[in-house]
């Protein structure tokens, strides 16, 4: 593995998340000592705990979607990367992305 590539991608990474931390918890604060309703603060708080777990609830169920598409390629045996395989991952990400909508609509 190229850990001369990686290194720097993660790092990248983390600064960038680390930037969104800290300009949402900005946000938040500014929110309150600017004296905003306590429903405004409140829903906005809910909202963002209710998209963390649909977050959460997607990113499951893709995940779980490749995994049956990765032991699909596994059980027909394919060793080479073909077109068919590359359509099954795309099937199984399609298909648990549509999963996880029907599932966040029969929750909201």
């Amino acid at each position: 593995m190229n850990f001369e590539v990686l290194i720097p991608i993660s790092l990248f990474v983390c600064i960038a998340y680390a930037i969104k931390v800290v300009v949402d918890a900005r946000v938040r604060h500014r929110m309150v000592v600017t004296g905003g309703s306590e429903e405004l603060v409140n829903a906005v708080l809910r909202d963002e705990e209710l998209r963390r777990r649909h977050s959460s609830l997607r990113w499951g169920i893709v995940l779980l979607s490749l995994a049956v598409g990765f032991g699909l390629i596994q059980w027909f045996g394919w060793q080479e990367v073909t077109p068919g395989m590359i359509a099954v991952l795309a099937g199984a990400t399609g298909l648990g992305n549509l999963v996880f909508f029907a599932v966040s609509r029969k929750l909201g």
